[in-house]
């Protein structure tokens, strides 16, 4: 009996489609939303972006990459812009480039702006992003090659968003939280191989995030058109020699079948000490996007949601977020001649700019933005690759599942860790440093000059 009733429930799932279940589609549209997508995956092999230390281009696809513009559009007008990518992360120069043909295109400013990537690692390179991974072994002829598709990149990023400008309608915007498990706090949960063991006892160790946040636009007749979710965790499943949106690809491709005529648009958290484990096979990228579209679906298809109503503020800023103790000539000369390629990489980096008369800064240009969606969801878009400690810090002090944070957002230029992940050490607190090219670790006040900034831009969107 209690099979048939699941079945039941089931069937009436599955059937339900797009169709809202709930209270958060009444009433009449007080929105406007467009979205809007297009393939970037390239036409030739192009070197690939990510770990592993890849020394060859790609060879073939899994799936396709793709761009994806969410329009929003208040009452009084306001706009925001979501521009989802598959791809491992973006430089400040493209983030720039980009902004600026959108101000020029529909008049956008910067602050109406977000660039979300989904960090796969099968995808390729792009600017000078994780550039002391590929800077001595590429060749000329290949890095053509790769600034070629970037300029293609940046005309597919502004006529995604002009596409969802074009198919702005009123809509309706419900908002709300689901759950997945398969992320795991890399850091406390070592070697890799113990980690199915450890789940199943219950001994998993660390903070993670597990929540599933999801923005729904739905038309004046109901049907979904629109998804946005986010989930903290690497999209490091895959680490082959083929162009694949790893399981955020997978998700959405989920969500994008079981609901027709709608984009599904994914943005990653926090997690850049989270994993997927276990990890390394198709199958699993795809169980976790299952598993992730699953979660979603559990959101869109039940009451869980909750209607979005007031206006849309936006904000963004730069702030001049401090270095260690930066190297000196003497020093950074030493590195070109270490034993390891990616230091030596860096350390040659440095030197040209260097003596191209520009030194080196003491700060870096990092981006916080805040957008208050309605009276309801506070988005908050933070570049690089985030800890988890920033997420649940949060939340804790902001509003819960209310408050989202996006990592790898209009920036991604070094991992940022938490004052507990910097004093810990390891990879995430500076160690990786090397492979993003700046010069130092971050210093001991990161995390507050980044959470005061957050909670600076909240303060002015209430008054």
């Amino acid at each position: 009996m209690h099979r048939l009733l699941f079945f039941a429930a089931a069937i009436a799932v599955l059937f339900s489609g797009s169709e809202f279940v709930g209270t958060a589609n009444s009433g009449e549209p007080t929105w406007k939303v467009g979205a809007a997508k297009i393939t970037i995956t390239p036409d030739e092999p192009l070197w690939m972006a990510g770990y592993g230390g890849r020394n060859k281009p790609s060879e073939g696809k899994l799936t396709d990459l793709w761009a994806k513009a969410l329009v929003l559009e208040d009452a009084n007008g306001q706009r925001g812009v979501v521009l989802t990518l598959d791809l491992v992360g973006i430089d400040r120069t493209l983030s720039e480039t980009v902004c600026n043909s959108l101000q020029k295109a529909y008049g956008l400013s910067r602050e109406q702006i977000t660039i979300c990537c989904s960090h796969t690692h099968t995808g390729p390179v792009v600017g000078l992003n994780l550039a002391p991974l590929h800077y001595l072994a590429i060749s000329p002829p290949q890095q053509q090659a790769v600034d070629a598709w970037v300029e293609k990149l940046q005309t597919k990023m502004v006529t995604a968003v002009g596409e969802a400008i074009d198919k702005l309608e009123p809509s309706q915007l419900s908002w709300g939280s689901g759950t997945a498990t398969f992320a795991v706090n890399r850091r406390e949960n070592v070697p890799e191989a113990t980690v199915p063991q450890s789940r199943v006892a219950g001994t998993l160790k660390g903070p993670s995030d597990h929540d599933v946040p999801v923005l729904a636009a739905r038309n004046a007749e109901g049907k979904l058109t629109a998804v946005l979710f986010g989930y903290a965790c690497h999209a490091t499943v895959l680490s082959f020699n083929q162009w694949s949106g790893d399981y955020p690809g997978f998700a959405q491709m989920a969500l994008e079948e079981n609901h027709p005529d709608c984009v599904a648009l994914f943005f990653a958290g926090c997690g850049a000490d989270q994993n997927p484990l276990p990890r390394r096979t198709v199958e699993l990228a795809q169980h976790y996007g299952q598993r992730l579209a699953n979660a979603v679906d559990a959101v869109l298809l039940t009451s869980q949601m909750q209607p979005v109503a007031g206006t849309l503020t936006t904000a963004l800023k730069e702030i001049d977020l401090p270095l260690a103790e930066l190297p000196n000539r003497e020093e950074i000369q030493r590195n070109a001649e270490s034993s390891n390629k990616y230091e030596v990489s860096r350390a040659k980096m440095l030197l040209k700019q260097i003596d191209g008369g520009t030194p080196l800064s003491p700060t870096y240009p990092y981006p916080v933005g805040v957008w208050s969606i309605g009276d309801a969801v506070q988005f908050v878009s933070l570049g690089g690759e985030v800890v988890v400690d920033y997420a649940n810090r949060l939340k804790f002090e902001l509003g819960g599942t209310q408050t989202w944070v996006a990592g790898y957002a209009n920036d991604v230029m070094a991992y940022i860790p938490s004052r507990r992940v910097l004093a810990e050490g390891g990879y995430e607190g500076g160690g990786s440093m090397v492979y993003y090219g700046l010069p130092a670790h971050w210093a001991p006040e990161i995390e507050n000059n980044i959470v005061n900034e957050v909670h600076r831009q909240v303060k002015a969107a209430k008054n």
